[in-house]
C-alpha cells in the first residue's frame, strides 16, 4: 500500500510549495513503474483556499484525511495569522497533534511551530523570516542556516525550493538513494544540494563568463577515488589557487576540500546501499582510501558507521 501524504493548506499559502509534494512523491515508483506515495490535499473544513497568486484551490478533504495519512506536510504560507501571532485554528492545532510524521516547507514551520510541534526541537525556515520566527517561537532551535532539517518524526525546510530537496530526502529516507535518484531524475533536478541557506543570502552571482568552477566540479565527480589536490583542481580550472578557492566557494557556498569531502560521503552511502562491496572497497572507490576515514566522515555526517548505515538503508 502506498504511503499517503497529507498535505494541510491555509489562506495565503505559497503556491509552489503545494506543488512540490504531489510532483515529486508521485514521481517516486519503485521497478515496477508503482507509485511509492499517495498525495492527498486538505484544509480546515474543505473550504477553499486562497493564494497571493490571484486563485484559490478547493481541497477534496477536510482535516479528517489527517487520521489516515502516514506524513502530514505543511506548505509556506505567505502572511495570516500563523506569522503575525503564531496562532493558527483550533481545529488544525488538535489535528496535527500525535502524527506519525509531520513536515513543512518554508514558513509552513510557523503553523508547525504555532501548534506546538517545534518547542525544545531544531527546526528552520526562510532566512528571510529568522527574526520574526525567534519573536514569534522563542523555544524552538531554529537554525536558518541549512537547507533543511531532520528531526526525526518531525522534519523542516528553507525558502521554495528546498521543499524539494526535503522531499528527495524523505523518499531517500524511506526507500533508498537509487529510488530517490531515479525520483530526482525524473524531475529534472539535482539529487542533492551541498551547503545550506547562507550561500543564497544577499550574494551575489557569479558573472556568467564560462571561467567557472563548474566544468571542473564536473571533473572532480569522475574521478572521486583519486587523490585530488587544490593545486591540481586550480589547474584543470586554468586559475590560481586563491581565485579558484574564491570562485569555487562563491558558486557553491563551500570551499573546494568541504565541497569534496561532500561528494564523496554521498558516493559512499550511494555504495553502501546498492552493492555488497567491503567497508575497505567501499572507502576506497569513494575516495577516502581507508575504512578508518570513511568510518570518521560518514559518522561527521550522518552520525553512524558504515556498518549501520548498510543496515538501516540497504534495500532488497
Amino acid at each position: 500500500m502506498a504511503h499517503r501524504i497529507a498535505v494541510v493548506v491555509l489562506d495565503d499559502f505559497a503556491p509552489l510549495d503545494l506543488g512540490i509534494p504531489g510532483q515529486v512523491f508521485w514521481a517516486a515508483r519503485d521497478r515496477d513503474g508503482n507509485h511509492l506515495y499517495e498525495v492527498v490535499t486538505c484544509s480546515v473544513g474543505g473550504a477553499p483556499v486562497r493564494t497571493n497568486a490571484g486563485y484559490r484551490v478547493l481541497p477534496d478533504h477536510g482535516l479528517e484525511v489527517l487520521d489516515s495519512a502516514d506524513t502530514v506536510l505543511v506548505p509556506g504560507v505567505h502572511g495570516g495569522p500563523a506569522m503575525l501571532t503564531g496562532t493558527i485554528p483550533p481545529a488544525l492545532g488538535e489535528a496535527l497533534q500525535g502524527r506519525p510524521r509531520v513536515m513543512s516547507i518554508c514558513t509552513g514551520a510557523f503553523v508547525l511551530a504555532a501548534a506546538g510541534l517545534l518547542d525544545g526541537r531544531p527546526a528552520t525556515t526562510h532566512w528571510m523570516n529568522a527574526s520574526r520566527f525567534r519573536r514569534l517561537f522563542p523555544k524552538v532551535l531554529l537554525d536558518p542556516d541549512v537547507l533543511f532539517v531532520d528531526d526525526g518524526d518531525v522534519l523542516t525546510s528553507a525558502g521554495v525550493a528546498s521543499g524539494l530537496d526535503l522531499c528527495l530526502h524523505v523518499i531517500r529516507r524511506d526507500h533508498g538513494s537509487e529510488v530517490a535518484n531515479r525520483t530526482a531524475r525524473r524531475c529534472v533536478m539535482p539529487p542533492w544540494r551541498e551547503g545550506g541557506q547562507a550561500q543564497y543570502i544577499d550574494r551575489p552571482l557569479p558573472e556568467a563568463n564560462g571561467s567557472g568552477t563548474a566544468a571542473t566540479r564536473d571533473w572532480m565527480l569522475e574521478r572521486l577515488q583519486e587523490p585530488l589536490d587544490l593545486a591540481a583542481l586550480a589547474e584543470h580550472a586554468r586559475m590560481s589557487v586563491r581565485t579558484f578557492t574564491r570562485r569555487f566557494r562563491e558558486e557553491t557556498g563551500l570551499s573546494p576540500a568541504r565541497w569534496l569531502a561532500l561528494q564523496r560521503v554521498e558516493q559512499a552511502r550511494h555504495l553502501l546501499e546498492t552493492t555488497d562491496l567491503a567497508v575497505a572497497q567501499v572507502a576506497r572507490r569513494s575516495g577516502f582510501g581507508t575504512a578508518v576515514s570513511l568510518r570518521q566522515h560518514l559518522h561527521a555526517a550522518v552520525g553512524v558507521s558504515p556498518l549501520a548505515y548498510r543496515q538501516t538503508f540497504r534495500r532488497s
